[in-house]
């Protein structure tokens, strides 16, 4: 048995939610936020057995895309004012970073 941790953007969270209850896979939902972005994330945590693990990939990877994305950075406060950039920037957001890990024991109350 595994366990699959996907951080991915709030912007993919409903689509990926449906398509992982289409496959029939069980997943938990918890609100996270970026350290990068400061943004808001979706972690899913879902439960499968080891044969189900790349097919429950392939759903997350069909459902999460990456895009790109006007952010205004934070000044420094007190850092290298050399560095910093005054205007909004184009980076890229969205997809999915996802754990696999194995599970030593389950158990359901």
């Amino acid at each position: 048995m595994k366990v699959i941790m996907a951080v991915v953007q709030d912007k993919d969270s409903n689509r990926l939610s449906n398509a992982l209850m289409d496959h029939n896979f069980r997943s938990t939902k918890l609100a996270s936020t970026g350290g990068f972005l400061k943004s808001g994330n979706t972690t899913f945590i879902i439960g499968t057995e080891d044969i189900r693990v790349d097919k429950a990939l392939q759903v997350i990877k069909d459902n999460c895309k990456s895009r790109d994305q006007l952010v205004a950075p934070v000044s420094p406060m007190g850092g290298n004012a050399d560095s910093y950039v005054p205007y909004p920037v184009e980076v890229e957001v969205g997809g999915a970073t996802v754990f696999v890990l194995p599970v030593d024991q389950f158990h359901q109350f």
